[in-house]
């Protein structure tokens, strides 16, 4: 019986590739760096943008000639300005929080971007009206794959671990489940590195969103109780 459903955001609700690869290299190219690949840059994806951006510069100045801080400040204000821009939901995904949200199922957006970034992303693209709770890298003290976060994601829902599931598109993500007792459950389409996430064996990988909304709404036995958007 699925209560509790919550989503990943970069790879698995929004394709957002693009526009992050866009933001980092801006940040580079003020800093008379040479752009990178699209495809390495969404390799980076996963541990929040920040974090992203820390990993890349070690890559592209090793002898540390660059005041990190100072390149930091400036993708925050490229990012801020990208965040949202070009970002769009995968097929199906609308549809599918529609539905699961009719059903009286519980939604959550659990990502490690920053949530102010998180946040922009899903207003842009029409989907904070899905989720009642949003929690980004920085709303926690700890972020995923810390089985924390779904913890806390699952009890400020009102529901238990064994009753919810989280959706992604990472082996971050499927060791927060683990880890947290929530159901593993993955999609193909999103970054992790480069990887399939097949290699890492979710308990369910779905192939569309419908499956994913069946699923959940097949293991149902009761509608949970209603609940207010974010805000």
């Amino acid at each position: 019986m699925i209560e509790v459903l919550s989503f990943d955001l970069d790879g698995t609700l929004v394709d957002t590739g693009g526009e992050i690869a866009a933001a980092v290299n801006d940040t580079l190219r003020d800093f008379a760096l040479a752009p990178r690949a699209q495809a390495e840059i969404e390799a980076l994806i996963g541990a929040g943008t920040r974090e992203l951006m820390r990993r890349l510069l070690a890559r592209v100045d090793p002898r540390q000639r660059l005041h990190e801080p100072a390149v930091l400040r400036r993708f925050e204000q490229h990012y801020a300005a990208h965040a949202g821009a070009a970002a769009q939901p995968y097929p199906g995904c609308v549809e599918t929080l529609r539905q699961l949200r009719a059903a009286d199922v519980r939604l959550a957006c659990v990502t490690n971007k920053e949530q102010r970034h998180a946040r922009g992303v899903l207003e842009a693209c029409a989907l904070t009206p899905y989720f009642t709770l949003l929690i980004g890298g920085d709303t926690l003290p700890f972020k995923k794959p810390d089985a924390r976060v779904l913890r806390h994601v699952v009890t400020a829902l009102g529901s238990v671990p064994a009753r919810a599931a989280h959706v992604g598109d990472s082996e971050t993500d499927l060791v927060a489940a683990r880890s947290a007792g929530v159901a593993d459950w993955a999609v193909p389409w999103g970054y992790n590195a480069g990887t399939p996430i097949a290699q890492a064996r979710p308990t369910r990988l779905f192939d569309s969103f419908a499956a994913i909304a069946a699923a959940a709404l097949a293991s149902s036995a009761a509608p949970a109780r209603p609940t207010a958007a974010i805000h």
